[in-house]
């Protein structure tokens, strides 16, 4: 059939919606609508308000930027953390990434992205500024940066350094135990445990 031509115009709304997320193409999104039209009315129903309460309800954690079901995250609320130590991060991918080793014991700061000008971001569009409200405020001793090693994560590091490098806290970065170019979110864990655990003080 071609995707041109629908006998439904509610079946080609259904496949326009799937197909503008990421990574969806229009084959796929027919599959998945046709999925669901298979599926139990109550199934569909409980889909739909899952995905209605996860953009009405919920929260990004005051203290860290992080998507959570509450105002303060888990990670932020829990006294046992180190609160000396910030790991700075793209995404909550990367935040779930680093949780999954158990190596990691501090709290985070989750910036929103990362600088990458073809794509029309700068520092201006990233979670930056009460991260040096924390520094200036807070009882920091080190800023870990945990962002991608490729050129646009090298980028906003070396931003974030000439921004936080002038106060008197340990600025590191990872061990280079992930590889030049990963997106931190696929490194495996092992890896990912020991570049934290190894960590070294940022060079420019």
């Amino acid at each position: 059939m071609s995707f041109n031509e629908f006998p439904s115009r509610l079946l080609e709304n259904a496949v326009n919606e799937f197909a503008s997320l990421p990574g969806v193409g229009r084959k796929t999104a027919f599959r998945l609508v046709m999925n669901l039209l298979k599926r139990d009315a109550e199934d569909v129903k409980r889909f739909g308000e899952t995905i209605t309460r996860l953009h009405d309800e919920v929260h990004y954690c005051k203290i860290c930027n992080s998507i959570s079901d509450t105002e303060i995250c888990t990670i932020c609320s829990d006294e046992k953390r180190d609160r000396s130590v910030i790991c700075v991060v793209e995404n909550i991918q990367d935040v779930m990434a680093i949780e999954n080793t158990r190596q990691y014991k501090g709290l985070y700061h989750v910036l929103g992205g990362i600088i990458s000008p073809i794509d029309g971001i700068g520092p201006s569009d990233l979670k930056i500024d009460n991260l040096e409200e924390k520094i200036i405020t807070g009882s920091i001793r080190e800023i870990i940066f945990a962002l991608s090693t490729t050129m646009e994560g090298d980028t906003t590091n070396f931003y974030l350094y000439k921004k936080l490098g002038k106060y008197n806290i340990a600025i590191t970065t990872l061990a280079r135990g992930v590889a030049i170019g990963d997106e931190l979110e696929y490194t495996d864990e092992i890896t990912l445990g020991r570049a934290i655990n190894n960590r070294n003080p940022y060079q420019q």
